[in-house]
């Protein structure tokens, strides 16, 4: 497979793309700063949002692991996704879209949301409200996607531990309580979902299972 990864030299799409590399594919990064992955098939130079139709035409899949965290640039997550689906609509490549946790459901017969209830940090609102916006534009597009949530603790520093359970859009803990997720468990993850190329259309989320 040919696959985009976008903010590929991020942590998070840096280890997706090594991922996906390791599984033999051809793999073009994209990023606006020079390229830090030695690794990468090809690396595009650019501004994720002077991306083209034309650009991405050729791919099988694109990885958008775009992420910020200065609550300034919140509303990039919305704009980004604007952008990316618009120049995917309609076309056969399949977009991956590296979510937040906040935006997964706890009461599915209201609809409440993680970041909707009283316990969720005030500190992170600005940010789980962002990637919510990201999420309703990738769902109402005519894009054809995978929107993949980590667990509520997202672990930059965590171990590889291939012990992960794939959920849908409902909030879920393992048996000690926690929702949890290594970087590198949720680029691995992400990696094999993009090579197996089964779903669309349909949130996804990835927590640690139980200790084994």
């Amino acid at each position: 497979m040919k696959v985009l990864v976008l903010a590929s030299n991020g942590q998070t799409g840096s280890l997706v793309a090594q991922e996906l590399v390791a599984l033999g594919h051809q793999v073009t990064g994209l990023g606006r700063g020079d390229n830090r992955n030695s690794f990468l098939t090809s690396y595009l130079q650019q501004d994720l949002l002077d991306l083209t139709a034309e650009q991405v035409k050729d791919f099988d899949a694109v990885v958008s692991a775009f992420g910020v965290l200065n609550p300034e640039l919140f509303p990039m997550y919305k704009q980004v996704a604007t952008h990316l689906t618009s120049i995917l609509a309609n076309s056969d490549t399949k977009l991956y879209v590296v979510g937040g946790a906040g935006s997964l459901v706890v009461d599915p017969a209201s609809g409440a949301r993680l970041f909707d209830t009283p316990d969720f940090p005030a500190d992170y609102q600005g940010l789980a409200r962002a990637h919510a916006e990201q999420l309703l534009v990738v769902r109402q597009s005519a894009t054809n996607w995978v929107y993949v949530h980590p667990a509520a603790d997202f672990d930059e520093n965590g171990a590889k531990t291939g012990n992960v359970v794939i959920g849908g859009a409902d909030f879920a803990v393992n048996k000690a309580g926690e929702s949890y997720i290594s970087y590198a468990d949720y680029a691995h993850e992400l990696a094999s979902l993009v090579s197996a190329n089964k779903f669309s259309r349909v949130q996804l989320s990835f927590r640690q299972g139980d200790a084994k």
